[in-house]
């Protein structure tokens, strides 16, 4: 879950063929975005580079990446909806200096190139969550669907139930304000989650399969859980045909997309073999994952789950393997501006105490950061079964809220439910789930090892 929505500016770059000094702004936003690409990929490989040397999974170092970059430091990398005006970016300043921008023309250019930059990262995710779906084994998350459906059940209800009691009985809080915030306990990144498992060797595994089910699964529920917050931010109750629609659309078109993609793989086949041109296995490969994902976000869905549903697809096919190794570089180029894009939009200033509201949001902070991490901790111990699974890896590949936590705390504030400081905290939340899982999760596995190793495993 990252971009559900785009913002009016989306339309800003088309719209700039129609303004009188279009000639001059159209080859402005192309340089702004040109500019913004250079900051992300270096980031993204000083930041990989330094989390390798360290040890720690290259994702986590993407992310700290676009921290530096991003609202919280360089300004090299803002975003309107993070609150960031034309002022503020650095990019806007070379563009004004080097490139002539005309000051007047600054913040609709800003708007027009960062929304590009917004709209490569969620091409981003689709791709990584569409490689994911390829490298996954579909008949191996069949035999743990049953797993990692109690796993996300649990991992939903736990954390939403002990957030929002917690708020109203401990801190006092109203209703639908403890409501929202314990929602945006719920979720979890599949993106980074899956992506880590990836550089840990670990997403065919057992454990890494379920995970990636769960994670699955946690996003059509976060999606009914958001549906559901946002009806009551707006209209104090729930939009109960709204909620039967979003159950029955998601149930529908998951289970549809493996049954119709037995009988789709040897049609995919057929066609690769019979092109003769250049592309002829990732182009329609990329046709079809699009338009899942693209189906997926007309019927209110998020459109990672309708990528992920096009990998597993065609992870059936005989084209597998070579597919992986053509779609790889496409990824190593979309994929980073994703994570750094995530780490950008992240604003440190809610962890300085000076602020009497940042004050109280350290404070409600503490306690949803417990709730988040035993919340999802705890659903390792409930896979069943005596099956030996490495259950803390489980329960950690679970923590991460990512870009998904920082979407219900943009709706949140939007909707003018969340005050300042349970806004703070919810980011707060949202920042140290994302960045303590990475390590986390390789401390298990690593943990796991040794143990068998040793022969002191369970």
């Amino acid at each position: 879950m990252f971009f559900t929505e785009f913002p009016p500016d989306i339309v800003s770059y088309s719209l700039l063929a129609t303004e009188p000094n279009a000639a001059e702004a159209a080859p402005l936003v192309l340089a702004g975005v040109l500019v913004s690409l250079v900051f992300i990929y270096l980031a993204s490989k000083l930041g990989g580079e330094l989390s390798q040397l360290a040890n720690l999974p290259p994702v986590l170092g993407e992310l700290v990446g676009g921290v530096v970059v991003g609202v919280s430091a360089l300004h090299l990398l803002v975003f309107p909806e993070t609150g960031a005006v034309a002022s503020d970016s650095v990019v806007v300043t070379i563009l004004q200096q080097i490139a002539g921008l005309n000051p007047a023309d600054s913040s609709e250019v800003f708007a027009s190139f960062s929304e590009v930059v917004s709209v490569l990262a969620e091409l981003g995710v689709i791709i990584l969550l569409f490689e994911i779906g390829l490298e996954s084994d579909l008949r191996e998350l069949q035999k743990v669907g049953s797993k990692a459906a109690i796993v996300a059940i649990v991992g939903v209800v736990a954390p939403f139930v002990a957030g929002t009691a917690g708020l109203m009985l401990i801190f006092g809080m109203p209703t639908i304000p403890a409501v929202f915030a314990g929602a945006a306990l719920t979720a979890t990144s599949i993106g980074i989650t899956s992506k880590v498992l990836s550089e840990l060797g670990q997403l065919k595994s057992t454990e890494g399969q379920i995970i990636v089910g769960a994670a699955v699964i946690d996003d059509v529920l976060g999606i009914i859980v958001l549906a559901v917050v946002a009806s009551l931010a707006k209209t104090g109750e729930v939009d109960v045909a709204n909620l039967i629609y979003l159950i029955i659309s998601a149930t529908a078109f998951l289970l549809g997309s493996i049954f119709f993609g037995k009988f789709f793989n040897k049609s995919f086949v057929a066609i690769a073999e019979k092109l003769q041109t250049r592309g002829n296995l990732v182009i329609p490969a990329l046709t079809f994952a699009f338009s899942m994902a693209f189906l997926a976000n007309v019927i209110h869905l998020e459109a990672i789950l309708g990528a992920f549903a096009a990998g597993l697809v065609l992870d059936e096919t005989d084209k597998r393997k070579e597919l992986d190794q053509q779609i790889l570089p496409i990824a190593d180029i979309l994929v980073p501006i994703f994570f750094v894009s995530v780490g950008a939009r992240v604003d440190l200033s809610v962890l300085n105490p000076s602020s009497a509201d940042n004050r109280q949001g350290l404070v409600i902070a503490a306690f949803l950061i417990v709730v988040a991490i035993v919340g999802k901790i705890i659903t390792g111990w409930a896979v069943l079964g005596k099956e030996k699974v490495n259950r803390l890896a489980i329960g950690i590949g679970m923590i991460p809220r990512g870009e998904v936590g920082l979407v219900f705390a943009g709706i949140g504030a939007a909707s003018g439910v969340l005050d300042k400081p349970l806004q703070a905290a919810i980011i707060i939340m949202v920042i140290l789930t994302t960045f303590i899982a990475p390590p986390l999760l390789r401390f298990a596995f690593q943990e796991a090892e040794v143990e068998v190793a040793t022969g002191t495993g369970n």
